[in-house]
């Protein structure tokens, strides 16, 4: 687990590293500290350009709004997850962001890797916060 939230995000350029991320929203007081903005950050820092029209984002679960907008704003020529993302879902599930002809960037998505071994561990970390907040 690379944060708070078993959601963990890595950016590759082929076989090389450039980012990786885990949800810090909480540690970091910081409503945009997703894996994936996370990733992102570290990735343009690491290739020295914010275009990353080259790269796959691999991430546990479906991205919301906001990373998959930062995503087509990046140009990430690649996405792929796990499990979908039933309450903030902009890739497949409420929205179509990556893929939608209207904005200037489209991405190749792959959904559903390792999607019910995703959807187990997310759903364990939040049962478990659950049982210790009471």
């Amino acid at each position: 687990m690379l944060g708070e939230v078993p959601v963990g995000a890595v950016i590759l350029r082929g076989e090389q590293v450039l980012g990786v991320g885990g949800n810090r929203r909480e540690s970091l007081n910081d409503p945009t500290a997703h894996a994936e903005i996370l990733a992102l950050r570290q990735a343009a820092a690491a290739s020295g350009s914010w275009r990353l029209s080259d790269a796959t984002l691999y991430v546990t679960q479906e991205p919301c709004p906001m990373c998959a907008g930062a995503l087509v704003n990046a140009r990430i020529k690649r996405l792929v997850y796990g499990c979908g993302n039933p309450k903030a879902g902009a890739v497949k599930t409420l929205f179509q962001i990556p893929e939608d002809t209207r904005l200037n960037h489209r991405m190749e998505v792959t959904s559903g890797v390792l999607a019910s071994e995703c959807g187990d561990m997310l759903t364990a970390f939040f049962r478990s916060l659950r049982a210790t907040a009471k």
